[in-house]
């Protein structure tokens, strides 16, 4: 039997229970997660190459 993660929802799930832990955190995480969505967007990451 095999168990795969993808890291985008693991990340999503973690940062979903620290946010209802600590609702200060909410900022920081989408701060972040804008970064990281801009950065990939500008170098290219973020589209598919067929």
């Amino acid at each position: 039997m095999n168990i795969t993660l993808a890291v985008g929802p693991l990340i999503a799930l973690i940062a979903g229970i620290l946010i209802l832990i600590v609702p200060r955190l909410l900022n920081y995480i989408v701060a972040v997660y804008l970064i990281i969505v801009g950065v990939m967007g500008l170098l290219g990451m973020g589209r598919m190459h067929l």
